[in-house]
C-alpha cells in the first residue's frame, strides 16, 4: 500500500440504479483539480437488453475496470454502485460508498419493493418527480437528470433487494450516509460501518444529495480529505 498521497490515486466511481456516470460529475471535477485520475463508466445493459441483464453482468464489469487501473485504486459507490462496489471491494486500496444498498443481513430493514423486468426511470421520467427525488438540487441539475435518467433492469434490483452477501472491508472504508435518505436509512448505515470498522460521515439531504445535490461539491472534498488520510477519519 502506498503513502495514501492524492495524487498517486485512481479512482473507479460506480453509479446508482437508473442513472449513469454523469452522476458523478461534481465530484470528478473536485477529485481531477486534486491529482486524482478518474472513472465513471456506465454500467452497460447485455445485447439482450436491460430486461435481460442480471446482477453478475454488472458485478463482471466493475471487476473488468477495477483490475484495469494501476494501484492504488479506490472503489467509490453511491446506492446500487455502492453495494457493487462494497462486493469488489478486495480489488480495491480504499473503499467509500454513498448511501449503499444494503448487504446481506442489513437488506431485510428496507421494505421489498416489486420490480418489474424492465423498471422504467427514462420513459417514465418526469420533471415533477425528479424535482420531488432532488429537492436539494438547483433547476438545472433537476433538468439535467431528467434527460439522463434510464431504465433499469428489475432482475438487478430484485437480486439487490434478495440480499448480497459481502465481506466487511479488508481495505481502509468510508461509509457517507445522507441524513434525510427515505430509501436509505442513515442509522443503518451507521451500523453497517461500525460492524466494517470504517470510517462514517453524516451529512444534510436526501438519497441523491451528496452527488447532485447543491452540497455535493463539498461532500466530494471530505471524500478527498479522507483519502489522504483514511485512518484518521470516522
Amino acid at each position: 500500500m502506498p503513502d495514501g498521497s492524492a495524487p498517486d490515486w485512481r479512482a473507479l466511481f460506480l453509479h446508482g440504479a437508473g442513472g449513469g456516470g454523469w452522476e458523478w460529475n461534481r465530484w470528478c471535477r473536485i477529485w481531477r483539480a486534486s491529482g486524482i485520475a478518474v472513472h465513471a463508466p456506465d454500467l452497460q445493459p447485455v445485447s439482450a437488453g436491460i430486461e435481460a441483464t442480471e446482477w453478475q453482468d454488472y458485478r463482471g464489469q466493475v471487476a473488468e475496470w477495477l483490475q484495469a487501473l494501476p494501484r492504488p485504486r479506490v472503489l467509490v459507490g453511491a446506492s446500487l454502485g455502492g453495494l457493487l462496489a462494497m462486493q469488489a471491494a478486495e480489488g480495491a486500496d480504499a473503499l467509500i460508498v454513498i448511501n449503499p444498498l444494503l448487504p446481506a443481513p442489513w437488506h431485510r430493514e428496507l421494505p421489498a419493493r416489486a420490480w418489474p423486468d424492465r423498471v422504467c426511470w427514462r420513459s417514465g421520467a418526469r420533471l415533477a418527480s425528479t424535482r420531488r427525488s432532488m429537492p436539494e438540487a438547483d433547476p438545472a441539475s433537476v433538468l439535467y437528470a431528467l434527460r439522463r435518467w434510464r431504465d433499469e433492469s428489475g432482475a438487478v434490483l430484485r437480486t439487490a433487494q434478495a440480499g448480497i452477501a459481502v465481506e466487511a472491508s479488508r481495505c481502509p472504508a468510508l461509509f457517507i450516509a445522507s441524513r434525510d435518505d427515505t430509501d436509505v436509512p442513515a442509522s443503518v448505515v451507521r451500523r453497517l460501518a461500525e460492524r466494517s470498522r470504517a470510517g462514517f460521515v453524516e451529512v444534510a439531504g436526501g438519497h441523491l444529495a451528496p452527488l447532485l445535490g447543491r452540497g455535493a461539491q463539498q461532500v466530494a472534498r471530505q471524500a478527498v480529505e479522507w483519502l489522504n488520510n483514511p485512518g484518521g477519519a470516522g
